[in-house]
């Protein structure tokens, strides 16, 4: 006869928070079908997919409480289900997604919509709901990225997103004749992304990850007029000029209450395949070192790697998760973001401060 039984289960589970509401797995009726049988432990808990990067933590945070807090408790058995919980719609615009991320540089060239393809890519492996909106409406990349060709079709009013690897997928590039120059003002700018966020049926997004233009400029304060952002990831490399811009970046974000979800510092040296040594080539640590003086979240690095190139010119970077040196630093990245995420809603309000007259 165990000393505990499904209430007690209960109680201490009652400890461990969703990590998307930030409200206890018990309260929200996420936990079921507690079973003690002896002394093992058998229970359900449902997460939602907007979560998919932290499952095998959570998870595994169940079971080790549930360790800690059952005297002689023998297996612990944690089923996996998944909970349906649809997303809301943001702003006027009527997008039903839980959160809009924004990746941005403060130049060109730094490998933003590579890193902003990448998290697509890392997020929905991981089992979230993605969409992918290249709003880089001077140099859209991201189809060629993804391996997309052809002409936006519209089906009931509806602008009929690219599929990528369960990914949905909007550019202006699917818009235009290839190789034709796109030359609008800001009026222009505003309507093309008012078009592309409430014209597109998007469907129900877990994220939908916005590849920005280069710099400072129109397309962030649509964006921030239009709907609630809810961050933004800056990309830079590491040299010092390359930084300068970065903050301006950042800065700008500030400017439009949009909040800076971290750093990602891309081109982070070059690791030999050959002998496995190290090049910083234009140098290491630089956004790292800035992210902490900026008190931003560094998310992570990624090298200059020629699989990475390769897998952008051909279309295919998908085949950057088979990269042992790649997969495991955009792994992190996504993760980190995620977590970041996650820690915001857990983080109990601050308390008022009281002045004695």
């Amino acid at each position: 006869m165990s000393s505990f039984d499904a209430a007690t289960v209960g109680n201490i589970l009652s400890e461990i928070k969703d990590p998307e509401m930030g409200r206890d797995v018990v309260q929200m009726k996420q936990v079921s079908d507690i079973q003690v049988d002896g002394d093992n432990v058998a229970l359900t808990l449902a997460l939602t997919t907007y979560t998919a990067p932290l499952w095998d933590e959570t998870y595994a945070e169940v079971e080790q409480v549930l360790r800690e807090k059952l005297d002689g408790v023998g297996d612990v058995t944690v089923h996996r289900e998944v909970l349906q919980r649809p997303p809301e719609k943001l702003g006027e615009v009527g997008l039903t997604a839980k959160s809009l991320i924004t990746v941005g540089s403060g130049k060109g060239g730094v490998g933003k919509s590579t890193i902003a393809v990448s998290l697509a890519l890392a997020l929905r492996r991981a089992g979230c709901e993605v969409g992918l909106l290249d709003a880089d409406v001077y140099g859209p990349s991201v189809p060629h990225l993804l391996g997309l060709e052809g002409r936006a079709e519209i089906v009931d009013n509806a602008i009929q997103p690219f599929d990528a690897e369960g990914i949905r997928v909007m550019s202006i590039g699917f818009m235009v004749p290839p190789g034709e120059a796109v030359v609008w003002r800001g009026p222009m700018l505003h309507h093309a992304m008012n078009n592309f966020l409430r014209g597109t049926k998007w469907g129900d997004l877990d994220y939908l990850i916005v590849d920005m233009p280069p710099g400072t400029g129109d397309v962030a304060l649509s964006l921030s007029q239009m709907l609630p952002v809810t961050g933004a990831v800056i990309v830079c490399t590491p040299q010092e000029v390359a930084l300068l811009d970065a903050v301006k970046a950042i800065a700008m974000m500030k400017t439009v209450n949009i909040p800076v979800m971290g750093m990602v510092e891309n081109m982070s040296g070059f690791i030999c395949p050959d002998c496995d040594n190290r090049y910083d080539i234009f140098g290491s640590g630089g956004a790292q070192k800035k992210a902490a003086e900026l008190d931003v979240p560094f998310l992570g690095e990624l090298p200059i790697n020629i699989g990475i190139r390769r897998s952008g010119d051909e279309g295919l970077m998908t085949r950057l998760f088979d990269d042992p040196i790649v997969a495991p630093r955009i792994e992190q990245i996504c993760y980190r973001l995620v977590k970041n995420l996650a820690d915001a809603n857990t983080k109990e309000p601050p308390m008022p401060t009281l002045s004695i007259l």
